[in-house]
């Protein structure tokens, strides 16, 4: 437990992993501030000292997971040529199901207000589906100039395809559900090996 009065290093990473934690352990339902506070190892009022509330801390908790795959998905075209195309395509998508990442949307799902947020963010540029789609595109149709992909794949329609998936699984898995990195990985050979 950090001492009050004395900085708390990396806090909003400490309690988003602690809120991954939480949600992945014991479902949605039970993430409050304090489960978080608690599982971070911090003051109770850490929380509400850096978030506005809940909602703003599992709004800013997505966006920042999105973010993270977008920075991933931005980095395939240093990839081309290297690795086979289906593993550098599994890395970025299955990074979204990553530290709870089924569970921490369906989370924002059952909070309007967080939802409103990331929403609201998506729309003013924040990196999310849209930007993990362009990436893919954009490093099928490098692939496909290295004769790595084959010319009949329509890039823009597979990469589509691969964040649709992910983002329906993303919205119908919880935890305790079966595995849906399985289905991505299938996905992936069907899309760019056929």
């Amino acid at each position: 437990m950090s001492p009050r009065g004395v900085a708390t290093p990396d806090v909003r990473e400490r309690l988003f992993a602690a809120a991954e934690r939480v949600v992945e352990r014991d479902g949605p339902g039970a993430l409050t501030s304090r489960a978080v506070t608690t599982e971070a190892g911090c003051a109770k009022g850490l929380l509400h000292t850096h978030f506005a509330g809940l909602d703003e801390f599992v709004a800013e908790l997505c966006l920042d997971r999105f973010a993270r795959t977008a920075a991933k998905a931005r980095a395939l075209p240093e990839l081309a040529g290297q690795g086979t195309v289906p593993e550098n395509l599994e890395a970025v998508v299955l990074a979204l199901f990553a530290s709870g990442g089924p569970a921490i949307s369906g989370l924002a799902m059952t909070r309007p207000a967080a939802t409103i947020r990331v929403r609201e963010a998506l729309e003013a540029g924040a990196p999310g589906f849209t930007a993990i789609q362009e990436a893919i595109t954009d490093y099928l149709v490098d692939e496909q100039g290295r004769g790595r992909v084959p010319s009949a794949v329509d890039a823009p329609t597979a990469a589509l395809a691969l964040v649709g998936t992910a983002h329906h699984l993303l919205m119908t898995t919880w935890p305790g559900a079966p595995d849906p990195r399985p289905a991505m990985t299938r996905l992936v050979a069907a899309l760019v090996v056929g």
